[in-house]
């Protein structure tokens, strides 16, 4: 294995073999989406247990799909309750790894098509495949969401559920299906990117991984603008990713970014992307996401900025995919465009609403825009807040260092 040690090689195999691991399971086991993720689990926990004294298998990947059966099978055959799925199981030859017969090229793309039932909500849909197949943890999606974490594991567990109980066949869509459950799984994508973006090198290459899995996408199904657009928005938000962080992994806003880092070839791809799904109908909420990221990386400087075209942008985002965080952001632009009396309103309200309780970012936008027409003390406040509730250490030195500066 290259001089790896076992732990190394079962790390890799868990960032690349996990979602292939749990399909098989979840086949195995007729639908059962937690005993199919703890099989998995306990597989790669007795790896981790064997393997450096025994040595790495021939076949890795095989070896945890084996293990992971005969853990399913010995649970099964403990619980009378599910005498039924053993004696199918009993029946069956020990499976290989997920097995493709599908007109999608890609693996893991298939794996999301396949979880993205159409049965269930747009958000189950989000989250289960984000659960079981990329390996994110319950709190890690919540984030995602702005929810708690046990709002998330509520809704993944009634998601669960409503798969076992209305036997949601785990089954790979034909292609005519696939359009149907394509806004999941371009959420699910856009989620994946932003969890390695949020990383100062994204050490598990979720960012790249999902690039790479959004050109298969786009190659796929070309007729498709909002794929464009999600390919688009990416692109463009990684051509920023050397200049998101300082040296010693701290984050660094928009304003203070150094522009000429940015990578002008990924912004010229994601822009000719864009425009081509523009020609073909009403946007889509990533296109519109997308011209929005192109306007920031098209300007030489944040005063520069094209910003009442960034608020106009956010107006047609909210009449198509309303949300609390784009009326955030709207806000923002239209302190930048107009000052920022009127955007200090309009977050005003959105805090009254409730609809962002606990948003870090909520609390610091508004202590700029409190400190920007002179109200020093609440502006403290609330950027005092936006540290208590920021989710990671780096950006609360940056919030702290912010602090200091005032």
């Amino acid at each position: 294995m290259g001089g790896e040690s076992a732990s190394e090689v079962i790390a890799g195999i868990y960032a690349d073999g996990w979602s292939r691991i749990v399909a098989t399971m979840i086949r195995f086991t007729g639908g059962d989406w937690n005993l199919a993720e703890e099989c998995a689990q306990d597989a790669f926990t007795q790896a981790l247990r064997t393997w450096p004294e025994a040595g790495v298998p021939r076949q890795p990947l095989a070896w945890l799909t084996t293990a992971a059966r005969n853990r399913a099978v010995d649970r099964m055959r403990r619980a009378s309750t599910e005498a039924a799925k053993l004696r199918r199981a009993a029946r069956e030859p020990a499976p290989p790894p997920y097995t493709r017969d599908s007109e999608i090229p890609d693996e893991r793309l298939e794996l999301m098509f396949t979880c993205c039932h159409p049965a269930l909500r747009l958000d189950a849909q989000v989250a289960l495949t984000l659960r079981s197949l990329a390996g994110l943890s319950t709190a890690e999606i919540a984030r995602a969401f702005l929810v708690s974490e046990r709002t998330m594991g509520q809704r993944i567990f009634r998601a669960k559920q409503k798969v076992a109980h209305a036997v949601i066949p785990f089954r790979v869509p034909p292609a005519h299906l696939l359009p149907e459950r394509l806004p999941a799984v371009l959420h699910v994508l856009y989620l994946l990117f932003n969890r390695g973006y949020d990383e100062p090198r994204d050490p598990a290459g979720l960012g790249r991984e999902a690039i790479r899995l959004a050109r298969v996408l786009v190659s796929l199904m070309p007729d498709e603008p909002e794929a464009q657009g999600l390919l688009a928005l990416m692109l463009v938000q990684e051509a920023r990713r050397a200049s998101r962080f300082d040296q010693d992994g701290e984050p660094v806003i928009l304003e203070d970014q150094d522009r000429a880092r940015w990578d002008r070839e990924l912004i010229g791809e994601g822009g000719a992307i864009l425009e081509r799904a523009l020609r073909r109908r009403r946007a889509g909420p990533f296109q519109i996401q997308a011209a929005i990221a192109a306007c920031h990386a098209a300007a030489p400087s944040t005063a520069e900025t094209d910003w009442p075209q960034i608020v106009g942008l956010y107006d047609e985002l909210t009449k198509v995919a309303p949300s609390p965080v784009v009326d955030l952001n709207r806000a923002v632009a239209l302190a930048m465009a107009q000052g920022p009396e009127a955007a200090l309103a309009a977050l005003d309200a959105l805090a009254g609403s409730g609809r962002l309780d606990g948003y870090h970012l909520l609390a610091a936008a508004r202590a700029d825009l409190l400190r920007r027409v002179g109200r020093a003390a609440e502006a403290e406040e609330c950027l005092r807040e936006a540290i208590e509730l920021a989710p990671s250490e780096g950006e609360r030195r940056l919030l702290r260092r912010r602090l200091a500066d005032w």
